[in-house]
């Protein structure tokens, strides 16, 4: 989302950003279509996969994970439509953008007030039945929404996407579902969001003491915890920068002691 988030984004550091990535053993990349610093939809799909395909036969060995569910009006103003048509339109024109015949992975980016749930998840079984997608998710979704997905997706259901980090723990219900499940916990704002992501905010004192002490960032030490606390939860950081990517890339190297899970784990909520 940060390689196009806003206009003055350099373009050419995202790209050494996804360079960084791939030369790292990254292997997932996640966009949406509503990513982007204007009304324009698509703007993220193309920068992403512009990069990729520069790197040959680096779609060979990652999964491209997208999102449809949101819109984006005058001035950028975010919208939700999770309407069966908005989700077919929108699966099928990141496909073509993405240059996908099948997308590997898509996501029903958030549910809409407006549209029973049933019905959104619904248009994502359609999708896989139709070959438009391979995989489906749901993102920012409660338990009971993600019971319903389970029971209307069945096996085609393999991620959830939600904000999981130091300072927001709120999908614990969720994150424990996945886990009996066997689906993938894709954690957004790992860092604690854009305005968090470089110092993880006063709540995370008890970080910065463990960086410290080892001499690494606190986002290491942050995606180190996250990474112990349950085998399926993927972090998915953001980063824009290829220095932040090979920093991130240092915390499946880092084994958290007991003593410093504890501390950690005692000064989050």
């Amino acid at each position: 989302m940060t390689l196009t988030q806003t206009p003055e984004q350099d373009s050419a550091r995202g790209r050494r950003a996804v360079e960084a990535a791939l030369e790292s053993g990254i292997t997932l990349f996640d966009t949406a279509d509503s990513y982007g610093p204007t009304d324009e939809m698509g703007v993220n799909e193309r920068a992403l996969i512009a990069a990729l395909r520069s790197h040959p036969g680096a779609l060979d060995h990652v999964v491209v994970s997208t999102k449809g569910g949101h819109t984006r009006g005058p001035n950028a103003t975010w919208w939700v439509d999770g309407s069966p048509e908005h989700l077919a339109r929108a699966a099928r024109e990141s496909a073509l953008r993405l240059g996908f015949e099948a997308l590997p992975l898509f996501h029903l980016h958030r549910p809409d007030v407006k549209v029973p749930l049933e019905d959104s998840l619904g248009a994502l079984a359609q999708l896989v039945d139709d070959g438009v997608v391979v995989r489906v998710g749901v993102s920012n979704v409660d338990a009971d929404q993600l019971l319903l997905a389970l029971d209307i997706l069945g096996d085609s259901l393999v991620s959830v996407q939600n904000e999981y980090s130091p300072l927001a723990r709120g999908s614990d219900p969720v994150l424990r579902l996945c886990e009996e499940h066997g689906l993938a916990f894709l954690a957004w704002g790992p860092l604690g969001g854009m305005r968090s992501a470089k110092g993880l905010g006063e709540e995370a004192a008890a970080f910065r003491a463990v960086a410290a002490a080892r001499e690494v960032s606190v986002q290491v030490i942050a995606l180190a915890w996250l990474l112990r606390l349950s085998p399926v939860l993927i972090p998915i950081p953001g980063a824009s920068r290829p220095e932040s990517v090979r920093d991130s890339c240092l915390a499946p190297g880092i084994d958290l002691t007991d003593e410093e899970l504890a501390q950690l784990n005692g000064s989050v909520a």
